[in-house]
């Protein structure tokens, strides 16, 4: 298999059937392949490198956020009150399984201007061995 395959959620792309304090949304996902590797391009406006968890365990890669809320405190300046919060906390968590020709050893890692690269070096293919036939 040459894909990457993204696992669905439980509860898909919209995150549980009732309000919950904490959003979750799944951001958008570029996957391309050339002969030497497959590269993953993932949008994540507003986030900083810190803000991602990366991590792989048997060719599975999972990747993953939780911001919290920032518990801003608002003055009641002349009666002053929220008419619509909905910065607070998000997550998300996407997780895919790699081909088997991709090196683990030598995955890495870039962000910049809000989106994450990860590049999956390929192994090699092995080459055709010749296997001399001795004489008994």
């Amino acid at each position: 298999m040459n894909e990457l395959s993204l696992f669905d959620s439980l509860f898909g792309n919209e995150g549980f059937p009732f309000p919950s304090s904490v959003k979750t949304y799944m951001p958008r996902v570029d996957v391309f392949e050339t002969k030497e590797n497959y590269v993953l391009h993932m949008d994540l406006p507003g986030k900083t490198e810190k803000d991602i968890d990366l991590s792989l365990k048997n060719e599975i890669l999972t990747i993953s956020s939780v911001e919290e809320d920032k518990k801003e405190t608002q003055k009641n300046i002349d009666d002053t009150k929220w008419l619509i919060k909905e910065r607070s906390s998000s997550s998300f968590k996407r997780t895919f399984a790699l081909p088997k020709d991709v090196n683990t050893e030598k995955v890495s890692a870039s962000f910049k201007n809000g989106v994450l690269e990860v590049t999956m070096p390929r192994r090699p293919e092995p080459e055709e061995k010749k296997i001399a036939i001795k004489i008994a």
